[in-house]
C-alpha cells in the first residue's frame, strides 16, 4: 500500500506528448499510480497505442491527437477531456524538439520553430488548462526542462535557450497561479538514454564526457523518473511550487568527480 497522499486515483492527467520517450514513461508511470491518463501528441496512430496501454493497466484513457504549435487543438482537447472525464487535475508538457548545429550556422527559421514548440508549446498548453485549473482551484502542471536550462551544453543553443525560457515561465505561472491552488512545477530531466539519443550518447565523445561529468557513472533510464513526476502530480506537493526537480545522477552538483 502507498502512501495516501501519493495516490493519483480519481485524479485525470494530461500528457502532451506523451507517445513515446519521457512523455510515454510519464504516462505510464501516472498510471501505475492510479490516475487516469490520456497521452497525446500528433501522430494518430502512437496515441491510439499509448491510449490502449493505458487502458492495458486498468485506467481510463482517450485517442485524440493534439499539436501544441495550433491553440484551437489544444482546446478541443481539453473539451474532450472534460466531457469524458468531468475535469483535468495534471497536465504534463512533454512535447519538445532539438537540433545540434553550430549557432553561427542555424537558420533562424529552425530556431523560431524550436521555441515554437518548447516555449510557446508550453505556453498554449500551461493556458488552455490552467484556466481550467485556476477555475476549480485545483491543479499541478509538470513541464519539462532541461539540463540546458541550467548549464550551457555544446552546440544546441536554440534547445537551451527555449529550455532556460520554459525554467523562467515555469517559476512566473507558479506565482501568478499560486493563490488559485494549481502549482507549477518543472521536471529536470538528465541524460537518459532512449532509442532516440543512443547513436548520440553511446561510443562518442559527447557519452563519453558525460558519463564523466555524472558522479553514478551511468545513464539514467526513463522510468526513473516516474517517482519525480508521481510527486509533483500528487497532493503530497501541495506546497510545492515553482520548482525544477533535477533527477540527474548528480551531474549539477558535480565539481571534481575523481
Amino acid at each position: 500500500m502507498g502512501h495516501p497522499l501519493l495516490d493519483l486515483k480519481d485524479k485525470t492527467a494530461v500528457v502532451i506528448g506523451g507517445t513515446s520517450g519521457i512523455g510515454l514513461a510519464l504516462a505510464r508511470g501516472l498510471a501505475q499510480a492510479g490516475a487516469n491518463v490520456v497521452p497525446t501528441g500528433r501522430r494518430e496512430e502512437l496515441v491510439r497505442k499509448a491510449a490502449s496501454e493505458i487502458q492495458a493497466v486498468g485506467r481510463r484513457s482517450l485517442a485524440q491527437t493534439c499539436d501544441v504549435t495550433d491553440i484551437a487543438s489544444i482546446e478541443r482537447l481539453r473539451e474532450s477531456l472534460c466531457r469524458e472525464f468531468g475535469s483535468v487535475q495534471v497536465l504534463v508538457n512533454c512535447a519538445g524538439r532539438t537540433k545540434k548545429m553550430p549557432t553561427l550556422d542555424f537558420p533562424e527559421s529552425e530556431w523560431d520553430a524550436i521555441f515554437e514548440t518548447n516555449l510557446k508549446g508550453t505556453l498554449r498548453a500551461c493556458r488552455v488548462f490552467g484556466r481550467h485549473m485556476i477555475e476549480r482551484r485545483y491543479g499541478r502542471i509538470i513541464n519539462i526542462g532541461s539540463l540546458s536550462s541550467l548549464v550551457g551544453l555544446f552546440e544546441v543553443a536554440a534547445y537551451g535557450a527555449s529550455k532556460a525560457a520554459v525554467a523562467s515561465l515555469t517559476k512566473t505561472l507558479a506565482i501568478e497561479w499560486a493563490p488559485h491552488g494549481v502549482c507549477v512545477n518543472a521536471l529536470v530531466p538528465g541524460v537518459l538514454r532512449t532509442d532516440l539519443n543512443a547513436a548520440l550518447l553511446d561510443g562518442t565523445e559527447r557519452g563519453k564526457e558525460f558519463l564523466l561529468r555524472t558522479p553514478m557513472r551511468r545513464f539514467g533510464k526513463l522510468e526513473e523518473l516516474v517517482g519525480a513526476a508521481v510527486f509533483l502530480a500528487s497532493d503530497a506537493a501541495s506546497f510545492v511550487t515553482g520548482h525544477l526537480l533535477v533527477v540527474d545522477g548528480g551531474i549539477l552538483a558535480s565539481g571534481v568527480n575523481q
